[in-house]
């Protein structure tokens, strides 16, 4: 069905955005239920309910790296879940991208989780447990390597999915608004894959014992995509 401005007027407006998804179709369902499975694969205690004290607490103590990649699931699922509230497409292109966006999620639970444990031990001198022993300074180079690039892939088809429903515009009848909030965010994700390659090269590219630091890149994210995102609210001349 091509919306009509009879059928966009009865539907809820957020942030000056017309909601083409109200009700949940069976592709969100599907990525919905995918997400809380990942999330579930991230639980505290993975092998075993602690039986004593000391387990308990060994337990407790990988709250930190659990709360950091539960938040970077969330955001991925967020993302997804803000593009199809806006554009409720199910056609063929975002049906796949929706599906490897899943696969990738599945995929990227656990190096999320070890690199964020192998963090906190880090900067804790050891005291929060590491879940991925490091031998040599290539493993910790390597686990980089691995999150950089799951990262700008999922990124990307989150970028990917906004310049399909770009190129659908006419059929969703997007008013001028919602064109440019589109084009706004199409251009704000395209900074993430950008970053997470950057961060994969430097892990690989730079001798191991700096190559540890690549997680560090990401901080520019915070700096490159706020610092843009306004420049381009006030370009097109829409309320942040």
């Amino acid at each position: 069905m091509r919306w009509t401005n009879k059928s966009l007027a009865k539907l809820t407006v957020r942030d000056g955005f017309r909601l083409r998804s109200e009700s949940m179709t069976r592709l969100e369902v599907f990525s919905d239920t995918a997400f809380a499975f990942a999330m579930t694969m991230l639980v505290i205690s993975v092998d075993s309910v602690p039986k004593n004290h000391d387990e308990m607490i060994l337990a407790l103590k990988s709250i930190p790296a659990f709360a950091l990649s539960f938040g970077n699931i969330a955001f991925f699922w967020w993302a997804h879940r803000s593009w199809s509230q806006r554009y409720g497409l199910e056609d063929r292109i975002s049906t796949c991208l929706t599906l490897t966006m899943i696969f990738a999620i599945l995929v990227y639970v656990y190096p999320l989780k070890l690199i964020f444990s192998s963090l906190f031990s880090f900067l804790t001198g050891g005291w929060l447990p590491n879940e991925y022993e490091i031998r040599v300074y290539t493993d910790h180079s390597s686990l980089f390597v691995i999150y950089g690039l799951g990262y700008a892939l999922l990124t990307l088809i989150i970028y990917l999915l906004y310049c399909h429903a770009l190129n659908r515009s006419d059929y969703l009848a997007l008013d001028q608004k919602e064109l440019n909030q589109t084009r706004i965010s199409r251009i704000c994700w395209a900074y993430h894959p950008v970053f997470g390659l950057a961060s994969a090269a430097y892990a690989w590219l730079l001798p191991p014992k700096y190559g540890t630091f690549a997680g560090f890149v990401f901080f520019g994210l915070f700096v490159c995509v706020p610092l843009h995102k306004r420049v381009l609210l006030k370009k097109f001349n829409i309320a942040d």
